[in-house]
């Protein structure tokens, strides 16, 4: 504001009245909506890398490389064995900078309680 009232007129430069509060209306709209996309990033929780043993899906086909899916947050990873493909159920055994290291999730064989 102190720029448009006294730098602008001294390069004669003269904005009326009505621009004036026209330009304020503006600025205080910006500002406004700048806070309030702004504010939204202070209430998001901080994005770490899963722990090990975490579990996961693969989103990409992971040939070495693809996408998992952990936590519901999309990762990139690195996986040692062959042939994981999309739906894959996965498990993060290590990190390396933000690109996780998964192997494919053993399930544990069920056996039928025989009754005698």
């Amino acid at each position: 504001m102190a720029i448009v009232l006294w730098v602008l007129p001294y390069f004669g430069i003269h904005i009326p009245l009505w621009g004036l509060i026209i330009l304020m209306i503006a600025l205080a709209i910006v500002g406004y909506v700048s806070y309030r996309i702004g504010k939204l990033t202070f209430l998001l929780k901080p994005r770490v890398a899963p722990e090990a043993g975490s579990e996961g899906k693969v989103v990409t086909p992971l040939t070495p490389q693809g996408y998992v899916k952990v936590q519901g947050v999309l990762w990139k990873a690195t996986c040692f064995e062959p042939g994981l493909e999309t739906g894959d159920e996965v498990v993060v055994v290590g990190v390396d900078g933000l690109k996780l290291i998964v192997a494919a999730k053993r399930r544990p064989v069920q056996y039928k309680q025989i009754q005698r």
